[in-house]
C-alpha cells in the first residue's frame, strides 16, 4: 500500500494537469559493491581516509539510512529486486543466471507511462533489453577499460556496440551520462535517470590517475582480520571441529586454499606487492597483512574514482539549475567485505554484506543532515521513488515507499520492524552455503540449512543468533545460550512468519525446503546428522580440491 505525504505538494496532486518543474526528477545512483564501511556519513576505520567527500556532502544534505538491507546479496539478484519491486523468490531472479523480460521491468514502465523521459546508463545485469526510453549498459559484468556498452541501434539487441576506448568505466559512464543530460534530456519533461557503476566490483582496477592515491598510507586494519573469535559462526561455518575454517568463505589471507587474495594477487596486481612476495613463505599473519593493504588500497581507488565522477555529475546538475528539484538517491547493490573475519566479497547474511549504503537527497521534502534507522530493503527502494513521483504502485510490487520516513524521520505505524534475507547459491564461487535470515534492529537469527536448489551438495545444517546491541558486529553467537532461549523461539516463529508474508513459501525449490524443514527444530538428532555431513564435506572437499574438480556451480547441480 502506497503511503501518502502532507509534506510534498506532488504527493497530493495527480500527474495529469502538473507541470514538468514541479515534479521532481529522479536520480538513481547505484555503485556495484561499494560497502557503507567505505563511505565516510558511516563511521567506520576507514573513515579518516576520506575517500567519498563528494558523497559525504550528499549525505550533509540529505538522509542516510543505517539499516538498509538487500534480500539476496548479490549482484544480479538484487538488481532485480529493485526493478520489480520484488523479492528474489517472486521475480525469479535467485542467482546470476536470472534475467528480468522488458515486459516485467516494472520501475521504467510506470516512470514512462507517467511521462518520464527515462534512462538506464552503465551496469545493467539483468541480460533482456532494458525497457528505457533510452540505455547504454555494459554487457554483463562489463570491463574496467576499453569500456564496451550496448546501446539502441539498427541491429537487435544485444548487437549494437559501442566502445570508449582506453577509459575507464567509472569515466565512461559518467561521461554517457553527462552526454545524454546534453543531447537528449527534453526539458519539458521531468526525467528518471539509472547512473550504475560497474566500480568497485572486484577485481578492483582503478584509472591510472589514481595509483599514487594512498600509495604510502597503512590502511587501518579491521579488529578480525586476523582473530576470529571461537563465539563466532556454528558448525555451518566452521564445522564441528573447526575442520571446515579453510573451506567456507574466500579468504584475505591464505586460509581459503581454493581462493583468496594472498595468492591472487601476485598474478593480478603484482605492484601492490614486493618484488620478492612468495606467499609459500609468508607466515599466515604477514601475507594476510600485505594482501589486506593491496586489497584496500584498489578497492578504495576504484570508490575514489566514483566519488570524483560523481562530482562531476553533481556539478553539471547544479550549473543547468536541476540539482534541487531532482530526488537523488545513493546507493550500493548490497555491502562487501573489506577484510572483517578474513572475508572477502559479499554473499553472507551478517551485516558487512547485507546491508546497503542508502543515501537520499531532496531539499524540498528532506531535512538536511538527517538519519533514520528504519529498516527498509531494496524492494522498497522503487515503491519510494514512484512515489516521490506521485505515481501508484501496482499490485505486483511487495515493497513499500518509505517516503513519509525520508520527510518525517519517523516510521509510520505498522511500519516493517525487521528485514528478510536468502542466499541461494550454495557453494559458489565463495564457498558460502545456503542460508536465510532475519534481522530486527536488535537481532539477527541465521538458518544456514546448506543446500542448492535440489537439496545436495550439503554441507552442515546450523543456526547462529547475534544480539546486535551488544554486539554490533556479530562475532558471538548466543543460539545456544539458556539466556536467549526465549528470544530464539520467538526469533524463529517471526522468521516463519515472515518467510510466509514474502511468499517464500517453499514451493519454489521442493527438494530444498525438505531440508530446510528437516533441521528446523535443530534438536540433538539433527545436530547428530549435521556432525556427521560436516565429516562427509570436508572428505568431498578435499578430493575435489586434489582432482581439480571443484564445480562452482553446485547452487545448479
Amino acid at each position: 500500500m502506497k503511503n501518502t505525504s502532507v509534506v510534498c505538494f506532488v504527493a497530493l496532486i495527480t500527474i495529469a494537469g502538473v507541470a514538468a518543474q514541479d515534479r521532481p526528477n529522479v536520480l538513481f545512483i547505484m555503485s556495484d559493491d561499494h560497502t557503507a564501511q567505505a563511505l565516510g556519513a558511516y563511521a567506520t576505520v576507514l573513515k579518516p581516509l576520506n575517500p567519498t567527500p563528494t558523497l559525504d556532502k550528499l549525505a550533509a544534505e540529505g538522509m542516510v539510512f543505517e539499516n538498509a538491507f538487500c534480500s539476496n546479496s548479490i549482484c544480479t539478484p538484487s538488481r532485480a529486486s529493485i526493478i520489480t519491486g520484488q523479492y528474489s523468490h517472486v521475480n525469479g531472479v535467485t542467482d546470476l543466471t536470472g534475467r528480468i523480460k522488458p515486459s516485467d521491468q516494472t520501475l521504467p514502465i510506470l516512470f514512462r507511462q507517467a511521462g518520464y523521459q527515462t534512462a538506464m546508463i552503465g551496469k545493467w545485469h539483468l541480460k533482456e533489453e532494458p525497457n528505457f526510453n533510452y540505455y547504454k549498459v555494459l554487457p554483463g559484468q562489463g570491463k574496467y577499460f576499453d569500456t564496451e556498452f550496448r546501446v539502441q541501434g539498427d541491429k537487435p539487441w544485444p548487437r549494437n556496440v559501442v566502445i570508449h576506448k582506453g577509459e575507464h568505466s567509472s569515466d565512461a559512464i559518467t561521461d554517457s551520462t553527462l552526454h545524454w543530460f546534453k543531447t537528449k534530456y527534453d526539458k519539458d519533461k521531468p526525467f528518471f535517470v539509472c547512473h550504475q557503476f560497474k566500480a568497485p566490483h572486484d577485481y578492483f582496477e582503478n584509472a591510472p590517475r589514481y595509483q599514487e592515491y594512498l600509495a604510502d598510507v597503512e590502511i587501518p586494519e579491521p579488529p578480525t582480520l586476523y582473530d576470529v573469535p571461537e563465539t563466532f559462526g556454528s558448525i555451518a561455518t566452521r564445522g564441528h571441529r573447526d575442520e571446515l575454517l579453510p573451506h567456507i568463505g574466500t579468504s584475505i589471507g591464505k586460509r581459503n586454499p581454493r581462493r583468496s587474495y594472498a595468492v591472487d594477487l601476485k598474478e593480478r596486481f603484482p605492484e601492490e606487492l614486493p618484488a620478492d612476495y612468495d606467499v609459500a613463505k609468508l607466515s599466515e599473519r604477514e601475507s594476510t597483512r600485505l594482501s589486506y593493504q593491496a586489497y584496500l588500497r584498489k578497492y578504495l581507488r576504484c570508490v575514489k574514482g566514483l566519488d570524483d565522477n560523481l562530482k562531476r555529475l553533481f556539478d553539471y546538475l547544479k550549473a543547468e539549475g536541476l540539482y534541487d528539484n531532482t530526488v537523488i538517491i545513493y546507493t550500493g547493490d548490497q555491502g562487501f567485505w573489506l577484510g572483517e573475519n578474513d572475508y572477502q566479497d559479499k554473499r553472507w547474511a551478517y551485516d558487512p554484506s547485507m546491508r546497503m549504503p542508502f543515501i537520499v537527497r531532496y531539499p524540498k521534502c528532506i531535512k538536511a543532515g538527517a538519519r533514520s534507522d528504519a529498516v527498509v530493503e531494496n524492494v522498497d527502494f522503487p515503491a519510494l521513488m514512484l512515489d516521490f513521483a506521485g505515481i501508484s504502485l501496482p499490485a505486483s510490487m511487495q515493497g513499500r515507499s518509505f517516503k513519509i520516513i525520508c520527510e518525517t524521520g519517523k516510521e509510520p505505524k505498522g511500519w516493517k520492524q525487521a528485514a528478510y534475507y536468502r542466499y541461494w547459491m550454495h557453494m559458489a564461487h565463495h564457498d558460502n552455503p545456503g542460508v536465510m535470515a532475519i534481522r530486527t534492529k536488535t537481532h539477527k537469527l541465521v538458518y544456514y540449512y546448506g543446500c542448492n536448489y535440489d537439496g545436495g551438495y550439503q554441507t552442515p545444517p546450523g543456526w547462529e543468533l547475534y544480539d546486535l546491541k551488544k554486539d554490533a558486529s556479530e562475532l558471538i553467537n548466543v543460539y545456544d545460550s539458556p539466556a536467549y532461549a526465549q528470544t530464539r523461539v520467538r526469533l524463529k516463529k517471526q522468521l516463519a512468519k515472515l518467510r510466509k508474508t514474502v511468499g517464500d513459501d517453499g514451493s519454489h525449490y521442493p527438494a530444498a525446503e525438505k531440508v530446510v524443514q528437516e533441521f528446523w527444530v535443530y534438536d540433538i538428532a539433527d545436530r547428530e546428522k549435521a556432525r556427521k555431513i560436516s565429516g562427509e564435506y570436508l572428505k568431498r572437499r578435499l578430493r575435489e580440491l586434489k582432482e581439480g574438480k571443484l564445480n562452482v556451480r553446485t547452487w545448479k547441480e
